[in-house]
C-alpha cells in the first residue's frame, strides 16, 4: 500500500511539472519580449535624463550670462541719460558763453570805433589844435592841463581798448574749452550708443540659444514621457504574464489535487487513516522548522570632532611706495593710442576702466576692470585734495589725475587715449589707492 501512495505521488508531481512547464514555455516568449523592450526603455529613459540635465544645467549657465548682460545694460543705460543731461548742461552753457562772446566783441567794436574818431580828429586838426589850445589857455599851466587832458583821453581810450580785446580772448577761450568738453560728451554719447548696440546684440543671441534649449528640453521631456509609457506598459504585460502564471499553476495544482481525491476516494479507510498520520507528521516537521534565534549586535559609536573654516582674508592693500607722478609719467606715455570697448592694452586699445587697471598693474596694484568698481577701490579724497594718481570717476567712466585740474584717460573711440580737463564733467568720486 505504501508503494501505491509513492506511485500516486509521483504522479501528481509529474503531472503539475509537465502543465507548469508547458505554461512557462507558452509564456516566455511573452514575457521575454516585454522585458527586452522594458530594459532598452529604462536605457533610453536614464539616457533622456541626463540630457534634460545637462540641457537644464546649461539653461542655468546661460540665464546666467544674461542677467549679467541685463545689469550691464540697465547700468549704461542709466550712464546714457547721466551724459544727456551733462550733454544738455554743456549745450546751455556753450549757448551763454557764445553770447557773452558776441557782448563782448560788439564793446570791442564800439570802443574802438569811437577811439578811432577821436584819433582822426586829433589828427585832422593837428597843429590847429595845438595853436587854438596855446592861444585858448590863460596861461601856461592852463595851457599844459589841456595838453594832459588831451593825452588823458588818449591813454584812456588805449587802456580800455586793450581791457575789451582781453575780455574778448578770455571768452573766446571759454567757448573753445566748452566746445571741446561738448564734442568729448559727444564722443562718449556715440561710445554708449556703440557699447548698448553690442550689448543688445549679445543679450539677442543668449536669448535665441535660450530658445533653443527650450526647445531642445521640450523634445527631450516629450521622448522621456514615451519612455516612461513604454515602461508602464511592459510593466503591465509583465504583471500580467506573471498572473496568468500563477492562476496556471493553481489550476494545475487544483486538478491534480482533485484527481488524488478520487484516488484517496477508492482507497480503502486504512489508506485515509496513513494519510492524516502523514498530515501530522508534516506538521510535527514544520514545527522543528521554527527555531529561536539570538542576535547579536555591537555598540557602534563616532566621535565627533569640530570643523571649522577660517573666513574671509584681509582686504587687499594698495602700495604706498609707488609715487602718483611716476604713475601719470607711465601713463602720458600712451596718449594717441586707440580706444577699445573691453579692451586692457596700453598699445593696442583699452576702454577707460582697462587703461587705469593696466597702468597701475604695471606698479604691482591690482584693480578691477570695471568703472563702477573703481568708485570703491582705495579711500576716499575730495577733489580740492587731490594728487597725481590718484583716480577721478564720474558716472561711467573713470581717469587718473594728473594735477593741476587735468585727468589721462582712454575716453572714447573718437579720441582713444587722451588728457582732458577734470571739471569736464560731473565728478561722482576721488579715490586714492597709493
Amino acid at each position: 500500500m505504501r508503494d501505491k501512495r509513492r506511485i500516486q505521488a509521483m504522479t501528481l508531481a509529474l503531472a503539475l511539472a509537465l502543465s507548469v512547464t508547458h505554461l512557462q514555455a507558452v509564456n516566455a516568449s511573452t514575457m521575454s519580449n516585454a522585458k527586452d523592450a522594458k530594459k532598452e526603455a529604462e536605457a533610453d529613459l536614464n539616457n533622456t535624463k541626463r540630457q534634460i540635465e545637462e540641457i537644464e544645467r546649461q539653461q542655468t549657465a546661460l540665464q546666467n550670462e544674461i542677467d549679467q548682460k541685463d545689469a550691464e545694460l540697465v547700468n549704461l543705460l542709466v550712464n546714457v541719460g547721466i551724459l544727456e543731461d551733462e550733454l544738455d548742461d554743456k549745450n546751455v552753457q556753450l549757448d551763454q558763453v557764445t553770447d557773452e562772446l558776441a557782448e563782448a566783441e560788439q564793446t570791442e567794436a564800439e570802443q574802438y570805433a569811437s577811439m578811432k574818431k577821436r584819433i582822426q580828429f586829433m589828427y585832422e586838426r593837428g597843429d590847429t589844435a595845438m595853436i587854438e589850445a596855446i592861444l585858448g589857455s590863460a596861461d601856461m599851466s592852463d595851457f599844459l592841463n589841456r595838453v594832459e587832458y588831451v593825452s588823458d583821453i588818449y591813454e584812456y581810450d588805449r587802456n580800455l581798448l586793450t581791457q575789451y580785446q582781453n575780455t574778448v580772448r578770455q571768452v573766446a577761450d571759454l567757448k573753445s574749452t566748452v566746445e571741446t568738453e561738448k564734442a568729448e560728451l559727444e564722443a562718449m554719447q556715440e561710445e554708449y550708443a556703440l557699447q548698448q548696440e553690442a550689448l543688445e546684440q549679445v543679450l539677442a543671441d543668449k536669448r535665441s540659444r535660450m530658445g533653443d534649449y527650450d526647445n531642445q528640453l521640450t523634445t527631450a521631456q516629450a521622448a522621456a514621457a514615451k519612455f516612461r509609457e513604454t515602461i508602464a506598459a511592459q510593466n503591465q504585460i509583465i504583471k500580467e504574464e506573471e498572473r496568468k502564471q500563477r492562476e496556471a499553476i493553481a489550476a494545475a495544482e487544483a486538478a491534480a489535487r482533485e484527481r488524488e481525491r478520487e484516488r484517496a476516494n477508492r482507497s480503502n479507510a486504512n489508506d485515509s487513516g496513513n494519510n492524516n498520520a502523514n498530515a501530522n507528521n508534516n506538521n510535527t516537521n514544520a514545527d522543528n522548522n521554527n527555531t529561536n534565534g539570538g542576535g547579536s549586535g555591537g555598540n557602534a559609536g563616532g566621535g565627533a570632532g569640530n570643523s571649522g573654516s577660517d573666513g574671509g582674508g584681509a582686504n587687499p592693500g594698495y602700495a604706498t611706495n609707488v609715487s602718483g607722478s611716476a604713475v601719470v609719467a607711465y601713463a602720458t606715455q600712451f596718449v594717441g593710442n586707440p580706444y577699445v570697448w573691453g579692451g586692457t592694452s596700453l598699445t593696442n586699445g583699452a576702454d577707460c576702466s582697462g587703461f587705469v587697471m593696466s597702468v597701475f598693474a604695471h606698479f604691482g596694484i591690482s584693480l578691477p576692470h570695471s568703472s563702477a568698481a573703481l568708485q570703491g577701490c582705495g579711500k576716499a579724497v575730495s577733489y580740492a585734495n587731490a594728487q597725481p594718481g590718484d583716480l577721478i570717476c564720474y558716472s561711467g567712466h573713470v581717469g587718473i589725475y594728473m594735477g593741476g585740474g587735468r585727468i589721462v584717460h582712454a575716453q572714447s573711440t573718437a579720441v582713444g587715449i587722451t588728457t582732458s580737463s577734470a571739471a569736464y564733467r560731473t565728478i561722482v568720486a576721488v579715490r586714492r589707492v597709493l
